[in-house]
């Protein structure tokens, strides 16, 4: 059976994710709970095309359920520094309009998820 990157990143944000709500930590709990939905996301499969994408399920048979994707050690690291590509963006931005306060905020979100990946 292959690594399941994903499934193992998952379960260490999870962890920590517990940990920052009980601290009280609201930002660490974000960041986390955002890092974990990324990774969903990027688990999902790709939409059905072409004539069967058009049949319908019988839903309470879970003919509906699909296979998640299978992530590996790189694409969990891309996702993770593409959630940190964004809060990069939005931060500069946020200097730009002289916002300080905001990107001081999203730096420190920064700084939490860049945890994950170093």
């Amino acid at each position: 059976m292959a690594h399941d990157a994903a499934k193992a990143m998952k379960d260490r944000l999870r962890t920590d994710l517990r940990a920052a709500m009980k601290a009280g930590a609201a930002r660490e709990a974000g960041v986390t709970r955002a890092l974990v939905a990324a990774l969903d996301n990027a688990e999902a499969p790709p939409p059905r095309t072409g004539p069967e994408a058009a049949l319908g399920h019988a839903f309470a048979s879970g003919a509906a359920e699909v296979e998640r994707l299978l992530l590996a050690d790189g694409d969990v690291r891309r996702v993770i520094l593409a959630e940190i590509g964004e809060r990069e963006a939005a931060a500069d931005e946020m200097r730009r309009l002289g916002q300080a306060e905001r990107a001081a905020a999203l730096d420190a979100e920064i700084a939490v998820a860049k945890r994950y990946v170093d």
